[in-house]
């Protein structure tokens, strides 16, 4: 059996982490995988490439040799793949986004990253605005398509659902809040101070709807006009606020801020991909709107998709689907 690529990414990956589970969290598949790969590479290779020392695997003499060589074959084929893909690919032409603030800043950069990668001479321009200003946007049509997680009231736009996702109370580590598992209207709501969205935010009227029958208990500290000033101003200790779980994965998990669903009020909300209804699609536009729909086919992975090396391995085993 041939030495596969596969195994050189995972043999990689585990002499960089020195951990089959930390290799396997950051590939995203499972530890037993990792595990196998890595015993069918060094029986292959005719012996060990790692010293076992507890949990922690250290690279030996034959492994120190052989990370080298696996990275430049990895490059190679990497950059195989770009040139090929930029021979070869003939679409052109120029798309114009707005998108409301969580998708812009959170989601799209990646998926526009991975589009570009696939279809270089495609012009991408994309501006982030909140859901009210991107609505007026494709409305006039200084964009093509707008992207926006709020209500679109507009009869003469087209919304067509792209994918769901939740929005989650935020809480400083500090905060009592974060010793509890969820957070609890009637117990929690009451000595909660909160940082809000701006008005004409998605987001915060997302909220206001969600809560409608509470809001006279919400105590409005302040508010702000970007994500990134919420979290910052959580995580200094200000109160809390409602966000979309897109917007918080990497401090989730590095433990910077707490997140807990609202019992008892379903939180999710509706993304949408807007546009004027007379808008012609043209062969870039349409493929980008392809790329677009693999979100919606995975919905149960969307919860991270903030982190470009989580929608990357999404990406592939989506195209690996479509190629079977």
């Amino acid at each position: 059996m041939s030495i596969t690529l596969r195994q050189l990414e995972i043999f990689i990956a585990v002499a960089e982490t020195a951990q089959v589970t930390k290799a396997s969290k950051k590939l995203f598949v499972t530890q037993s995988a990792v595990s196998m790969a890595l015993a069918e590479l060094e029986n292959q290779l005719g012996g060990s490439l790692f010293d076992r020392h507890g949990r922690s695997l250290i690279l030996n003499a034959r492994g120190r040799y052989l990370l080298p060589l696996g990275k430049d074959i990895i490059s190679q084929v990497g950059n195989i793949e770009t040139i090929m893909s930029e021979r070869n690919d003939k679409l052109r032409g120029q798309i114009n986004i707005a998108a409301s603030s969580s998708v812009g800043n959170y989601i799209l950069p990646y998926l526009i990253g991975a589009f570009k990668k696939a279809h270089p001479k495609v012009l991408v321009n994309m501006l982030v605005y909140n859901t009210k200003i991107v609505e007026g946007m494709v409305k006039d049509s200084t964009v093509d398509i707008g992207f926006v997680e709020g209500v679109v009231a507009d009869s003469g736009l087209l919304a067509r659902p792209w994918f769901k996702d939740e929005l989650v109370v935020l809480t400083a580590p500090a905060d009592p809040l974060a010793n509890n598992e969820s957070f609890q209207i009637e117990r929690d709501l009451p000595k909660s101070r909160w940082i809000m969205r701006e008005k004409g935010s998605g987001t915060a009227a997302i909220f206001r709807e969600k809560m409608k029958d509470h809001m006279d208990d919400v105590k409005i500290v302040m508010e702000m006009g970007h994500p990134e000033s919420v979290k910052r101003a959580v995580e200094s200790g200000v109160g809390v606020a409602c966000l979309s779980a897109l917007t918080i994965c990497r401090e989730v998990e590095n433990g910077w801020l707490k997140s807990l669903k609202i019992e008892g009020v379903d939180m999710k909300r509706q993304l949408r991909i807007i546009s004027r209804k007379d808008t012609p699609v043209d062969d870039a536009l349409a493929e980008f709107l392809a790329f677009c729909d693999v979100m919606s086919v995975c919905e149960e992975e969307n919860v991270c998709l903030s982190s470009p090396w989580k929608l990357q391995s999404l990406l592939a085993r989506y195209s690996t689907g479509k190629k079977r």
